[in-house]
């Protein structure tokens, strides 16, 4: 396994660094430097106080915590994504599908961050595409 470095630098005092639970999880925990509440239906995008510096060759995702999308909270739009250029507060927008009220408490956990290889890939424009054994079958065609 290779290991990579990646700068982080805390924005505000309130801030927490990044953790993981167990050294083999994918994903960092992101904290909420703020408390606040959720209503139903409600979204807020939460800053946390975190800025990162990712290597050349290496993005970052913003994804849901398990514990919070059982509660009907999530990440607004599914994923965020953080390009390696970045180097502002990471940004978290929750959303609240749920039917009750979700409090966070400053420290809180309210995403992960998955550091991820990104390849340098360039999209080619042409008249028609090979075949392949799927073709145009899309949402749903591979059954329940």
């Amino acid at each position: 396994m290779t290991h990579v470095r990646c700068k982080f630098v805390r924005l505000r005092e309130e801030a927490r660094a990044p953790t993981k639970a167990y050294p083999s999880d994918a994903g960092f925990d992101l904290y909420s430097p703020d408390s606040f509440t959720l209503l139903p239906g409600e979204s807020r995008l939460v800053k946390t106080g975190i800025a990162i510096e990712l290597p050349s060759g290496f993005g970052a995702v913003v994804r849901s915590r398990s514990s919070q999308a059982k509660r009907g909270v999530v990440i607004c739009g599914g994923t965020g994504t953080v390009d390696p250029g970045y180097r502002g507060d990471i940004g978290v927008g929750l959303h609240n599908l749920g039917t009750q009220t979700y409090m966070v408490e400053r420290g809180h956990r309210i995403a992960q961050l998955v550091i991820e290889r990104v390849y340098d890939v360039e999209l080619v424009e042409c008249d028609e595409l090979s075949p392949s054994d799927r073709q145009t079958s899309g949402f749903g065609s591979s059954g329940r």
